[in-house]
């Protein structure tokens, strides 16, 4: 393995992270967490950052320290300690987006603000992502796994499973209770979060050092070039609420708050009945003359965040289904059958924190590559 790894930092990679068909600037997105494949971080081990730090960090230098960590195994034997190991911290660590795609070198990364209070308007929302998250982890449990984690978090152990589960539930309205359940069920980081455009190439990848939220995918969005005129997320409303009070002077999801239409009665029946229908013309055909401030390949200025379906009569208006352009057109389950064939490596992905994301950003840009050549008949 660490032959394999000196050899791949050594390699000259580009990393472009762009799809052919799509080009650098994607206007329509999929976007999920993969909680697999997650590296060993004892949460308690991470360092609050200094208090000069915004949640910028550049990308460039993270990632060639990271390299330097990996070729600098080719020359070490098993026993001696690498002086280019890089540890995780919330200052130092950085996602990966190809160079034409994002905004600059420095990258955003707020993990650190996750779990602090008070909280920021609409965090509470992000919050309750999360911990649905882990509720829905506890009931894929064993009753005895469960009950020990009652144990370890001084409530009752006894009671049937939903006893334990509707216990733990309130105990996780606290930060440190809610620590304690992540790192029992969650695993060992929060996973990894990835962007993909329809095609299925990766634009995107961020290594999580606690619990995926919202937040996660507003920092990396916030950290491109153009924000993509269609977003597919499973928490869509909380993220178009999350960047829009994050960045208020651009307002990344208008017009609708990231809704196809005014949340009126009126659409929000015709939405539930099925006769609502929204045209987009623009993302056939290019708008003559662009908008201000639009996407350069739609010309269109407006973005929304959008979810595959819906149960909820709040996020009725946000049904990719609801644009005839995109219904039927554009495969939302990219990223879940992309995270299916990565299953595979999950097994030795189980690593360092500095290993797991050198090995994973090589995987993805490889399998964009081959994914590449056959969009183009190469193979």
């Amino acid at each position: 393995m660490h032959g394999y790894l000196h050899f791949e930092a050594m390699s000259s990679h580009s990393y472009d992270f762009s799809c052919v068909c799509c080009g650098d600037q994607p206007p329509i997105v999929i976007m999920d967490l993969h909680k697999k494949g997650s590296f060993h971080q004892t949460v308690s081990d991470l360092q609050s950052p200094p208090d000069d730090y915004k949640g910028e960090v550049n990308m460039e230098d993270f990632w060639d320290s990271v390299s330097n960590e990996h070729i600098a195994l080719g020359f070490l034997t098993s026993i001696q300690m690498n002086p280019y190991a890089v540890s995780p911290s919330f200052d130092c660590w950085a996602p990966w987006i190809g160079e034409r795609t994002r905004r600059s070198a420095v990258a955003l990364n707020t993990e650190f603000q996750k779990l602090q209070t008070p909280k920021a308007p609409g965090e509470n929302a992000e919050w309750t992502v999360t911990e649905d998250h882990l509720l829905n982890e506890l009931l894929n449990q064993e009753v005895e796994v469960v009950r020990k984690l009652c144990e370890e978090c001084d409530l009752d152990p006894r009671g049937s499973r939903m006893d334990l589960i509707f216990r733990l539930k309130d105990e996780m309205k606290t930060p440190e209770s809610f620590e304690k359940v992540f790192q029992k069920i969650w695993g060992a980081s929060g996973g990894w979060a990835a962007i993909l455009c329809p095609c299925g190439i990766v634009y995107s990848l961020k290594g999580l050092l606690r619990a995926g939220s919202p937040r996660d995918f507003a920092d990396l969005l916030l950290s491109w070039a153009h924000v993509p005129n269609k977003v597919v997320y499973d928490f869509s409303s909380v993220l178009a609420r999350q960047m829009n009070l994050r960045a208020p002077e651009s307002v990344p999801f208008a017009p609708h708050e990231g809704r196809l239409v005014a949340p009126t009665t009126q659409n929000i029946g015709g939405a539930n009945e099925g006769s609502l229908k929204v045209n987009l013309t623009w993302l056939t055909e290019k708008r003559n003359p662009a908008d201000e401030r639009s996407h350069p390949l739609t010309g269109s200025s407006e973005s929304y965040s959008l979810r595959d379906t819906s149960e909820d009569s709040g996020n009725v208006l946000s049904r990719v289904g609801l644009a005839p352009e995109l219904s039927g057109r554009i495969n939302t389950q990219v990223v879940q059958q992309f995270f299916s064939q990565m299953r595979e490596c999950n097994y030795f992905l189980t690593s360092s924190p500095s290993t797991n994301i050198f090995l994973l950003r090589n995987i993805l840009h490889h399998r964009n590559v081959r994914v590449n050549e056959s969009s183009t008949g190469q193979i």
